[in-house]
């Protein structure tokens, strides 16, 4: 069935969504991104997940987005977090778990409540074990919880996709690493954070970076988009 939609011409304004990622309405989670999950990892390229990570991270950084760090079975089996993360945030205290349900931790639910944030931005390892549960449960109670793919990933392919539908069907929100740095940018005369964002870009973004790099090369430093 074709869905109807209504227009109000007189109520049309050039302004953001509700739905949209703001530095001010979100909070990024990353979970169990650990040597051990990293092994384990066969639904896609474990550098371009690194890679991904560690973007997604500087992008929080850049907009001062709260942040939650937290591992499984650290000591024990899956070794510390990817040091890329507390590169990043050196501040960040990390909470080690021992349920593969993140949102079963109560130290992990609190530094959750703590940043006062109704959409929740996740990423971690396995996207079937670690990302969905945290996700189903949020959802649950009220959250919005947008799940970063690229950052993200499962045993196998099979795996991973399955957990992302599983988690789509349950109302969240797939997105990309550069998906989410864009969308709390979305101007580009936002001139604060002009210079960071497109750092980002060139360091973690491929060729798009490398399109950037071009392009000031020839037009000058404030090429973008």
């Amino acid at each position: 069935m074709e869905r109807q939609f209504i227009v109000n011409i007189s109520e049309v304004t050039a302004s953001a969504g509700p739905d949209l990622l703001t530095p001010d309405n979100c909070a990024v989670l990353f979970v169990d991104h650990q040597p051990q999950m990293f092994f384990g990892t066969g639904s896609g390229d474990r550098t371009a997940i690194i890679n991904s990570t560690v973007g997604l991270a500087k992008a929080a950084k850049v907009f001062d987005v709260p942040v939650v760090l937290s591992t499984v079975a650290a000591e024990s089996f899956s070794g510390p977090i990817m040091p890329q993360l507390p590169a990043v945030f050196p501040e960040h205290k990390v909470i080690d778990r021992t349920t593969m349900n993140a949102w079963e931790d109560p130290a992990f639910v609190e530094a959750v409540k703590a940043t006062g944030r109704k959409k929740l931005v996740i990423a971690g390892l396995w996207t079937e074990v670690c990302v969905v549960l945290p996700t189903l449960s949020a959802l649950s109670q009220g959250y919005e919880v947008y799940v970063v793919t690229d950052a993200s990933g499962g045993v196998s392919p099979q795996a991973h996709e399955h957990a992302v539908q599983r988690m789509i069907q349950a109302g969240s929100v797939p997105v990309t690493w550069v998906q989410v740095l864009l969308e709390l940018q979305r101007d580009w005369a936002r001139a604060d954070t002009y210079v960071p964002v497109t750092e980002v870009v060139k360091e973690h973004a491929g060729a798009y970076g490398l399109g950037i790099v071009y392009a000031q090369a020839f037009i000058g430093e404030h090429a973008a988009g």
